[in-house]
């Protein structure tokens, strides 16, 4: 099969490689279209730390090509997305990639693998975000009292996966920044429910002050910044109320504002092994969402990101890694089709 690697140069090559078998809990699938995410060049820099070629590519959308033991509900030549597990081989930059079968779901027919791929990853560190690092109310429990929430970066996937879960769970006053994707930004919030957008290229007091006035007086205890560069969370934490709960999409980051509790929903981190019947982890919550998303798509309740096809299929990758580091997507995700790649058969 042909397959994409990546250097800490973000130069991308193609090689043949053989196609990978899954293991205990896990699914192969033949990609149609593969995703791609800041996530990807950014860790090509220091991962792996030998700095060797690695496929990066973790949103899939494809067809169920087998099913390794122990795995119910999928079959071959379901259709499907998922999510593939992060600092792990056989990505999505493929002909066929592997993924736990906890964060496999299946699409409806009406939806495209191009809309598909946008979902994996994204909204997956949207819900843990929210749901699991800040206990926020779910879509199944919606709230019914005001509940203000800052969206730091609402253009991007994760900022607009975190809107539209707000909207299923009731948390209003949704106080989101954002920038060039401002106009995207609002098809998605609900200006009746008190619903706001503030642009980010403004003096930094100004963006803390239009913050705080957003949440008409009451206390802001929730925040996610779905951008987590360039110092972005120094505008969160000093408009927040303790106590408090900021998430953040970078690992490292030292911040620590008094009464606070910073944390990361940085979901290439969740490994997904058989659960041990006694907690409930992010994995089991993983598994639990993605199917909410697969019924949200066939209900018409939930959709997909923006999404622009990079041309060449995985030769295509390159230039959208380096269009991401340049900071030019706004509001879009790049993603490719597999069949579009040279050698591959339609």
């Amino acid at each position: 099969m042909r397959e994409a690697f990546i250097d800490k140069h973000l130069a991308v090559t193609i090689r043949d490689t053989e196609i990978p078998v899954p293991e205990a809990g896990q699914v192969l699938i033949r990609v149609v279209v593969s995703g791609s995410n800041p996530k990807d060049w950014k860790m090509a820099l220091s991962w792996p730390p030998d700095g060797a070629l690695f496929n990066q590519g973790d949103d899939i959308a494809g067809y169920i090509e087998a099913v390794g033991d122990g795995v119910l509900g999928f079959h071959k030549g379901d259709k499907v997305a998922a999510f593939h597990q992060v600092m792990k081989p056989h990505g999505s930059w493929a002909e066929y990639a592997i993924a736990p079968s906890v964060s496999t779901f299946h699409i409806p027919e009406k939806t495209s693998f191009e809309e598909a791929s946008t979902i994996p990853l994204a909204a997956m560190t949207a819900a843990v975000g929210m749901f699991q690092r800040s206990n926020l109310p779910l879509p199944w429990n919606p709230t019914s009292e005001p509940l203000p929430y800052v969206i730091y970066g609402g253009a991007t996937a994760v900022g607009a996966f975190a809107i539209k879960f707000a909207q299923l769970s009731n948390i209003h006053p949704l106080i989101v920044v954002a920038g060039r994707g401002s106009a995207f930004v609002e098809t998605l919030i609900d200006r009746k429910k008190g619903d706001t957008i503030i642009d980010y290229r403004q003096d930094d007091d100004i963006i803390r002050e239009k913050i705080k006035a957003a949440a008409g007086g009451r206390p802001i205890h929730h925040a996610v910044d779905a951008v987590s560069e360039k110092d972005s969370w120094l505008n969160i934490g000093p408009v927040m109320t303790a106590p408090g709960q900021l998430t953040l999409m970078m690992p490292g980051i030292d911040y620590q504002p008094e009464g606070i509790s910073v944390t990361h929903a940085v979901v290439g981190y969740i490994h997904f092994p058989p659960s041990s019947g006694k907690t409930i982890e992010d994995a089991e919550f993983a598994a639990a969402f993605y199917q909410l998303m697969g019924r949200g798509l066939a209900q018409g309740w939930f959709s997909g990101h923006p999404y622009e096809v990079r041309p060449g299929g995985l030769a295509g990758l390159q230039g959208a890694m380096l269009d991401l580091q340049a900071g030019k997507a706004s509001a879009v995700k790049y993603v490719v089709r597999i069949g579009e790649t040279d050698g591959v058969e339609q």
